[in-house]
């Protein structure tokens, strides 16, 4: 009976819940053009048994298949074999690191909606699996051929890495390391030392989003909850949901902003110097609630969750109330669309060379929904700005990682950054590869 339910059971509920919830009532939904920018239409909660689901089935890419790319762009596989890509930084030689990290697998399938976002949702998907846990440096050389090198490896559930100095800082799923980096080299043989630990209890959202200050002084970091809306209680809800802010010199850490569910990108806009943060809402009351943000934070400010979402709309499901801290939420400054689950942001800086339209703005990079009849997301969009502020709809940069005729993933975008010559470069999680974006 024992060996039933451990093997048996997840099965068939994988198998029952993946046939039910694609076909459930899906409530009211909205025009995705009417949820972007800085007030989207929010339509009234539904109330789900079962929630729409709709996984599309990650098969990666075919020999000579490429993501599709905006007018006057080309785009090419840089690298490939990877085990879930996910974070990218630009050494200042020229060199990229990938981080290669997935969930440590620490999150108990209890319950049938465990079951189903474990061995339904991540393992069709493509976007489970063991990571490489290992941070991969490419380098182009004369021949214009981009080259790996193993780095740094040993690595705990790695997303975050930045470069202070000559101290490379890399956050596990549960501490941020700090390692020696001599310029222009290929391996990492430091051992490191452990800089600051981080929540890591239950890890329902693993990530660690990492970003030094400009003068390397601190570190933020983007810590996500340990649930949808704290049904796995309060307790493991412990410093979570927040950004860190972490000093570099003692490992000393506080919480810098709080209530934003799980912010998997964090960047400096260049002209407000303001720090901004893209932010993966809640689940299960609608096809097209909650909308996924980019927002400004500011520090000590709270942005709602569990209590609320998008200001002072109420989530009833959370209790006890708490009207207080709903008084003072803040309403993000731009709704990137309903379960699209933004995983990269990138501004622009002064190198950036593409077409003219991307010259101020934000790129961020859409991991693909599971919450909703027909995918959205799966693409890298770009956000114009003016004067420090989002200015316009997102304008759809790379795409064609999704098939809606055979509801197929070949791939699904992650980190930013930009090469030395002005490129964007993507992280292909699905898909196991780098893309670089550059002019025609």
């Amino acid at each position: 009976m024992k060996m039933f339910n451990q093997i048996l059971l997840p099965a068939l509920f994988t198998s029952m819940f993946a046939s039910i919830l694609v076909g459930c009532d899906s409530g009211t939904t909205v025009d995705p053009q009417q949820q972007y920018g800085s007030d989207p239409k929010l339509p009234t909660p539904q109330n789900f048994i079962l929630p729409p689901v709709n996984v599309p089935k990650g098969t990666g890419w075919k020999e000579n298949q490429s993501p599709t790319v905006a007018k006057g762009l080309k785009i090419e596989k840089i690298a490939a074999q990877l085990e879930h890509p996910r974070s990218l930084l630009t050494l200042p030689n020229g060199d990229i690191l990938v981080v290669e990290g997935n969930s440590p697998g620490s999150e108990a399938l209890t319950a049938p909606k465990q079951i189903v976002a474990g061995k339904v949702i991540k393992g069709q998907s493509g976007k489970g699996g063991k990571g490489g846990n290992r941070i991969t440096l490419l380098r182009l050389d004369e021949a214009s051929h981009w080259n790996k090198y193993n780095f740094l490896d040993n690595l705990n559930s790695p997303f975050g890495v930045q470069l202070i100095g000559n101290n490379l800082y890399v956050s596990n799923t549960n501490n941020i390391m700090k390692y020696a980096y001599q310029t222009g080299a290929t391996q990492i043989t430091d051992q490191g030392v452990e800089l600051a630990d981080l929540p890591d209890r239950v890890n329902h959202h693993w990530t660690k989003a990492l970003l030094a200050s400009p003068d390397g002084s601190k570190l933020y970091v983007g810590v996500g909850s340990n649930s949808n809306i704290t049904e796995n209680g309060e307790a493991v809800e412990y410093r979570r949901a927040n950004i860190l802010e972490v000093d570099t010199q003692t490992g000393a850490s506080r919480i810098y902003a709080s209530g934003l569910r799980n912010p998997t990108g964090l960047q400096w806009e260049r002209k407000s110097a303001k720090l901004w943060a893209i932010v993966n809402e809640r689940d299960e009351i609608g096809q097209s609630l909650v909308p996924d943000y980019m927002t400004s934070v500011q520090d000590k400010g709270f942005y709602g969750w569990p209590y609320s979402y998008y200001g002072q709309h109420v989530d009833t499901r959370v209790k006890p109330e708490r009207p207080d801290l709903v008084a003072k939420a803040i309403k993000p400054d731009y709704s990137l669309g309903a379960h699209v689950a933004p995983l990269g942001l990138l501004f622009t800086s002064d190198n950036i060379n593409l077409t003219s339209q991307y010259k101020d703005g934000a790129f961020v990079s859409n991991h693909g929904s599971w919450g909703k009849k027909n995918p959205v997301g799966y693409n890298v969009v770009f956000i114009p700005f003016k004067d420090g502020k989002p200015n316009g709809k997102p304008v759809t940069v790379v795409d064609g990682f999704y098939s809606k005729e055979k509801n197929e993933s070949f791939g699904a975008p992650v980190g930013l950054t930009e090469d030395k010559t002005g490129a964007l470069i993507i992280a292909d999680d699905v898909g196991n590869s780098v893309w670089r974006v550059s002019v025609k």
